[in-house]
């Protein structure tokens, strides 16, 4: 049964419009201005779902958040891939086999660019082992890891999210979910850490492997087919069987120069996050999405930027400890 035209919502209306169709009940869509925490679009956006690769925006995080913590540089620190990448399965682009070495910021770059799933648990592993080392812990260091990604969920305020692993693949008793709400207020985020922002932003990357046989290179591409367009600092795709395509990409405009009251001049930085799964022309759905949250977030400022409802019309992310 479809609703009334009077109660179409408006991503229905601005979709069409666009000619890209409307939202339909398998997909899942958020879509919100970073600084003000305004939401400009929200289809499906609550319901819990597999998010596949879009997972390891969190693995990302905790990664960087650790090095700064710990005053170390991600290009010199060397991470060793751990037997058990041999069951974690999928494509291994870089022929990564147990004892293999690269930089952690190589292996984020394979992570976040290539969606390499090996390099992901090899983050986690190093990581997780570092920081077990410095709790004083008996513990499995990807577990601690997943943790840590857990931990940060919660202090982002992600009620509906829970990772089982730094890949985000769906294993027996392993598999986690998230919505497209809590992989926005995950993506602002991640997007106010520089070193992150620099890494998914690369259309590609020349990264380096030692192993048995000596050195060996790979160019990392850019899974992203937004990166270079633009505006767009780029972000994270994600593709499984259960979750579907996936996209979370961010977008920067100039900022919006006004004249104050008292005549001096300020500027409103302006970024859009949008937040799109189970979608399987997720670019060209991004690409619209994109355009319909400016076209709102334009409108809402020319009103000024009036707000009823905070809780409904505002994604609030806390900067947690």
């Amino acid at each position: 049964m479809h609703p009334s035209p009077k109660v179409r919502p408006l991503s229905f209306i601005c979709l069409t419009i666009l000619g890209l169709g409307p939202l339909t009940a398998q997909e899942s869509a958020m879509v919100v201005e970073a600084y003000s925490g305004k939401i400009l679009v929200s289809a499906n956006a609550r319901q819990k779902r597999p998010v596949a690769s879009l997972t390891k925006i969190a693995t990302g995080v905790v990664a960087v958040d650790w090095a700064t913590a710990a005053g170390i540089d991600p290009g010199e620190v060397q991470v060793t891939v751990p037997p058990t990448v041999t069951l974690v399965g999928g494509p291994n682009p870089m022929n990564l086999q147990p004892g293999d070495r690269l930089s952690l910021r190589d292996a984020l770059y394979s992570a976040m660019l290539g969606s390499d799933n090996l390099a992901a648990l090899s983050v986690a592993d190093h990581v997780g082992r570092e920081l077990v080392r410095r709790r004083g812990k008996n513990h499995d260091p990807v577990a601690e890891f997943v943790g840590e990604m857990n931990r940060l969920a919660k202090g982002l305020g992600m009620r509906q999210t829970r990772f089982a692993n730094p890949h985000g693949l769906e294993r027996p008793r392993a598999t986690g979910h998230s919505t497209a709400a809590d992989i926005a207020r995950l993506s602002v985020y991640a997007m106010r850490r520089n070193a992150l922002t620099f890494i998914v932003r690369q259309p590609e990357r020349q990264v380096i492997v030692r192993g048995a046989g000596g050195e060996r290179s790979y160019r990392v591409r850019n899974t992203n087919e937004l990166i270079g367009e633009p505006g767009i600092l780029g972000l994270k795709t994600g593709t499984t069987a259960a979750a579907g395509p996936c996209l979370s990409v961010c977008m920067d405009r100039n900022p919006l120069v006004r004249t104050k009251p008292d005549g001096t001049k300020g500027a409103t930085p302006r970024r859009l996050i949008a937040v799109v799964l189970n979608q399987p022309d997720r670019f060209n759905r991004a690409r619209g999405l994109i355009r319909q949250g400016w076209s709102a977030y334009d409108s809402w400022i020319a009103s000024g930027a009036p707000v009823g409802d905070r809780e409904s019309e505002l994604l609030v992310v806390p900067n947690p400890e």
